[in-house]
């Protein structure tokens, strides 16, 4: 497959989780991958991955924190830099609310509500 025919994909949480296995699957397809994610090392453990699995791998480390805008705003121009465009997002990473926030349902009627 030629670099013009090679699909281009952002997996955010690349380093854990879902992530990697999400990340290998693409790059055994032949796509190109954006390993985006909070750990370095992390992420440079799934590009060895994918490039042992499968040879010829492209897969590109970038560390961000989905929740900064400026992180995510170098992560797409890191990508358009080196590829041009992107074909696919699978927007793993977690982001939590407030440590002091749950779910729960309510006894009185019918749903659930936040509760501090």
């Amino acid at each position: 497959m030629n670099d013009a025919q090679r699909k281009i994909a952002v997996v955010t949480g690349a380093g854990s989780g879902i992530g990697p296995s999400v990340a290998l699957a693409l790059a055994g397809a032949g796509w190109s991958v954006a390993l985006a994610g909070r750990r370095t090392e992390a992420l440079e453990e799934t590009a060895s991955l994918a490039s042992s699995a499968a040879p010829g791998a492209d897969a590109l480390c970038v560390r961000a924190d989905v929740t900064s805008p400026d992180e995510v705003t170098a992560l797409f121009a890191a990508v358009r830099d080196r590829w041009g465009r992107v074909d696919l997002l699978f927007d793993h990473a977690g982001t939590f609310g407030p440590a002091r926030c749950r779910w729960r349902t309510s006894r009185t009627r019918r749903g659930a509500r936040w509760s501090t």
